[in-house]
C-alpha cells in the first residue's frame, strides 16, 4: 500500500445517502471506501471498525471526470500555468484524471523528455495523470518506443502548433498511421488553407484583423480537409484514431455511431467551448474565446451537441490551455489561442442539463465512462466495487458564481467570469482521498499515474 502523499491511504470512509449517477441510472445509496477503492455500494452500509461517515443526502455522486485533453504548460511555460496549479483547479471542478499534451518546452518528443513530465506529475499533481508522447516529422523511432501500458497515446498536430510539432509530411503521416500500434490523437486543421485565409484577411483589414474573423481564418474547410485526411489514413492503415475538439457540423459525417464504443477504431471528442460559445460571442468575449480550432457558428455548436447525443462524438473534454491575461489582451495576430476551463467544465455541462439539452446520465457517460472505455483506462471512470474511488459530489441546491476571487487557475481569468451556475462542486475524492471540499483544496495526497488495459 502506498502512503497518503503518493496515492492511496488506508482511511475508511462511508459516503451516505447520496444519489449515485452511474451507468445510465440514478439511485440513492451508500459507498464504502477502503484503501483508496470502492469496497461496497449498498443501502445502509454498516462496518465493525472506526470510519469517517459523510451525510450526502440531497446531493449527487458522479464518477470523477476524465479529461482527455489539457495543456498544463509544464515544463517551460510555467508563467502561464503548471501541473500543481491546474490540477488543483481540475479537482475543484470534479476532474479527477487528466491527459496532458506534449507541446510544452521542450516538446515531449523523446522518451526521456516524456518521462521528465511523469516525474513532475508524480510530485505535484493532485489529480491522476497521463501525458501524451509527441510526434514530429523526424521522431518516429522515439514514438515507436512508447509504452502502451502507461502512456495514454501519441499526439499528432496536423495543423499549427508549438515548436517542431506540426506534422505536415505525407510520408511521416503514413509512417505514423501505419506503424504506431496505440491510439493516435490528432489536432486537425489544414495549414495551407489557414495561411491562404490569413492572407485574404490581411488584404482586407491589414494587421488589425477583428476577432470575429477567427472562424473564417481557421475555417470549416481547414478543419474538414485535415480531419477527413486523418480518417482516410486511419481507414487505410487500420489505425486507432481519436480526433480532438470537433468544431464543425460538417465533420460529423466522418464518424460512425453504429459501432459500440469499445469496438470503434475512429473516435471523436467535443470540447466545452464548442458546446457553449458561438461566433455571436466574439464581440463581447474577444480573445477570451480565441481557440484553435475556432468557435464557429451557433449551428455548428448545436450540431456538435447533437453529435454527442447521437454518439458520433464519443467524449466531452476541455482542451484547457491557459495564457496570461496580458498575453490574451493583445491584438488578433499576437494574442495566443486557448483558455482555462477545467474548473468549470462539469458545471457548464450540468447547466446544459438544466436547459434540457442533455441528461445528467449522458454527461456522466461522456465525461467519465466513455473516456475510460476509449482509452482502456484501468479501473477508473465508473462507480463500481473494486474500482478506484475517484468521485465528485455535486450540490444541486447551492449556486456558484464564477469570479476572479474563486478562480484557481494560475492565469487568473476565465471566459465564464460572471456566469452563475445552479450547481456547486461540493467535494472531490481522488483514490479515496478527499482533495477538495467547500471551496478549499486539501493537499493531503497526490494523484496516481493512469494505467491502460492494452
Amino acid at each position: 500500500m502506498e502512503d497518503a502523499k503518493n496515492g492511496f491511504m488506508s482511511k475508511t470512509i462511508i459516503l451516505r445517502s447520496a444519489t449515485l449517477v452511474n451507468e445510465g441510472e440514478q439511485k440513492v445509496s451508500d459507498i464504502l471506501i477502503k484503501n483508496g477503492r470502492i469496497e461496497k455500494i449498498a443501502e445502509n452500509i454498516q462496518v465493525n471498525e472506526k470510519c469517517e461517515e459523510v451525510d450526502l443526502s440531497g446531493k449527487y455522486i458522479l464518477p470523477g471526470c476524465i479529461d482527455d485533453q489539457v495543456h498544463f504548460r509544464e515544463p517551460g511555460l510555467t508563467h502561464k500555468a503548471n501541473i500543481f496549479t491546474e490540477s488543483r483547479a481540475a479537482v475543484a471542478g470534479g476532474i479527477t484524471s487528466f491527459m496532458e499534451m506534449p507541446n510544452t518546452v521542450p516538446n515531449a518528443l523523446t522518451q526521456e523528455l516524456l518521462e521528465d513530465k511523469y516525474q513532475i506529475g508524480s510530485k505535484w499533481s493532485l489529480a491522476n495523470y497521463s501525458f501524451f508522447m509527441g510526434a514530429s516529422n523526424e521522431n518516429i523511432e522515439e514514438v515507436l518506443k512508447t509504452n502502451e501500458r502507461n502512456v495514454c497515446g501519441i499526439k499528432v498536430f496536423m495543423g499549427s502548433s508549438t515548436g517542431n510539432m506540426l506534422v505536415d509530411s505525407e510520408e511521416t503521416l503514413n509512417g505514423l498511421f501505419s506503424k504506431v500500434p496505440m491510439l493516435i490523437a490528432t489536432h486537425c486543421e489544414d495549414e495551407a488553407t489557414i495561411r491562404a485565409n490569413i492572407a485574404k484577411a490581411k488584404e482586407k483589414f491589414g494587421e488589425n484583423v477583428p476577432m470575429r474573423e477567427h472562424p473564417s481564418i481557421r475555417s470549416e474547410e481547414a478543419c474538414y480537409l485535415s480531419s477527413s485526411m486523418a480518417v482516410r489514413l486511419a481507414k487505410k492503415h487500420g489505425t486507432r484514431l481519436h480526433i480532438l475538439h470537433i468544431s464543425t457540423a460538417k465533420e460529423l459525417e466522418l464518424f460512425d455511431n453504429t459501432i459500440p464504443l469499445g469496438q470503434k477504431k475512429i473516435t471523436a471528442e467535443a470540447c466545452i467551448h464548442h458546446l457553449w460559445f458561438s461566433d455571436e460571442d466574439y464581440d463581447s468575449k474577444g480573445t477570451f474565446i480565441k481557440w484553435n480550432p475556432a468557435v464557429k457558428k451557433a449551428t455548428d455548436r448545436d450540431a456538435i451537441m447533437q453529435g454527442v447525443l447521437d454518439n458520433k462524438i464519443d467524449v466531452i473534454a476541455t482542451d484547457h490551455a491557459p495564457h496570461t491575461l496580458e498575453e490574451k489582451m493583445d491584438s488578433y495576430f499576437n494574442a495566443p489561442s486557448g483558455g482555462p476551463l477545467v474548473q468549470h467544465a462539469l458545471l457548464a455541462m450540468l447547466a446544459k442539463v438544466e436547459e434540457g439539452k442533455i441528461s445528467i446520465e449522458r454527461v456522466v457517460e461522456k465525461m467519465a465512462h466513455a473516456p475510460a472505455i476509449l482509452f482502456q483506462i484501468e479501473e477508473r471512470g465508473y462507480i463500481r466495487e473494486g474500482y478506484f474511488a475517484d468521485l465528485v459530489v455535486v450540490d444541486p441546491k447551492i449556486p456558484y458564481t464564477v469570479s476572479k476571487e474563486n478562480l484557481l487557475y494560475k492565469c487568473g481569468w476565465s471566459p465564464f467570469e460572471g456566469v452563475t451556475f445552479n450547481n456547486t462542486i461540493h467535494s472531490t475524492y481522488v483514490n479515496g482521498n478527499k482533495v477538495y471540499e467547500a471551496g478549499r483544496i486539501l493537499e493531503n495526497s497526490n494523484g496516481s499515474r493512469l494505467l491502460f488495459n492494452r
